[in-house]
């Protein structure tokens, strides 16, 4: 099959210095016949003498046996077609229990890994032949598992401690453990969705004759729906002074609003610290306020505000505009947001 190579994989279960240790477990859907062929060639490779004292595959999963996994393991191995994975919460348990994440960028993997939690492993979501797929993607794994994974496990101080595993899993352990609780989970349900969806249903009755806010919403949303196409960024710039921690960036922004106004849209600032892939890691916002005088001449109306340089390292930023209404109950209900054609942002101190 695509993807598969018993030798690479034997070698290292078996490596004499650095061996891997490899526990199996899960079924497939009934109607899976893929996934059954799947399960039976892993169960065939672990039945072989020379290999089944480094991997195992464990019938019947359930419950009680997925606890004791996500315990008990040093790297939680998980690896979808990107992206078809819809969450992934046994690597999230994995974590609670200090377990090393090593996944495919899908699910709540892209949204928490933060490149020392654990491992990315690279997708080639984009390459149609979906055999080649499989075995860029194993070839990635394997690099991943001999040269990276293993190695540092293995690399131990005079007390025989894996001090640099260790160093992971307190990282772990500190930061995506709040970040994983039901308690968060709720509380956040509770502040951001429902008290704002009672207080604008409240709002939406009221009004004289009744239901006055809620014709009156209907009628805005219609309209900013019809209108959002031509909205667009014009430009995004910033002051050119050389930043420096605790300093402010000041930023400015040309947006086109077409046949909507200010009122109709929030214009953020949206920064925080910048990712290899240029994204925007635990951004924070800021209102951007329009400025008095009237649009340009391409009908842009300029907006401005700043951003504190808050951390070290590198740094980026962006600008977005969103639908805006008192009586909507989150700026995300319409579903429309407009970005940049090209990203803005600054990187180690340095504007770009």
């Amino acid at each position: 099959m695509p993807g598969a190579d018993p030798a690479r994989l034997r070698a290292l279960l078996l490596d004499p210095d650095r061996p891997v240790q490899i526990v199996i477990a899960g079924k497939a859907h009934p109607a899976d016949e893929g996934g059954k062929r799947l399960i039976q060639q892993m169960v065939e490779f672990t039945d072989d003498p020379a290999v089944r004292h480094r991997i195992v595959f464990l019938p019947d999963y359930d419950m009680a046996l997925a606890r004791s996994l996500v315990q008990g393991c040093d790297v939680w191995l998980n690896n979808p077609l990107r992206p078809l994975e819809a969450c992934g919460t046994s690597g999230m348990k994995a974590a609670l229990n200090g377990g090393l994440n090593l996944s495919v960028r899908d699910g709540w993997w892209d949204e928490c890994s933060d490149g020392a939690s654990g491992w990315d492993i690279p997708s080639a979501d984009r390459v149609a032949d979906e055999g080649r797929r499989d075995d860029l993607e194993a070839g990635a794994l394997y690099d991943l598992l001999g040269h990276t994974v293993a190695p540092l496990f293995y690399d131990r101080d005079g007390d025989g401690l894996p001090r640099r595993w260790l160093e992971m899993v307190r990282h772990t352990l500190s930061t995506l453990a709040p970040r994983l609780q039901a308690t968060r989970m709720v509380r956040e349900y509770v502040t951001e969705l429902y008290l704002p969806a009672v207080r604008s249903s409240r709002a939406l009755a009221s009004g004289e004759p009744a239901f006055e806010g809620a014709r009156n919403l209907a009628s805005w949303r219609q309209r900013v729906v019809k209108a959002w196409p031509g909205v667009r960024i014009e430009h995004v710039e910033a002051e050119a002074a050389e930043p420096s921690l605790g300093s402010r960036l000041a930023v400015r922004a040309g947006i086109v609003l077409g046949e909507l106004t200010p009122a109709d849209v929030a214009v953020e600032l949206v920064c925080g610290r910048a990712g290899d892939d240029d994204e925007i890691a635990d951004p924070s916002y800021q209102m951007l306020t329009p400025d008095p005088q009237p649009p340009g001449a391409t009908g842009a109306v300029r907006y401005s505000g700043e951003a504190e340089l808050y951390r070290a390292g590198p740094f980026g930023y962006t600008v977005r505009v969103l639908p805006s209404h008192p009586l909507l109950a989150s700026r995300a209900e319409l579903g429309l947001i407009t970005m940049p054609e090209a990203p803005a942002g600054m990187t180690n101190g340095n504007l770009r």
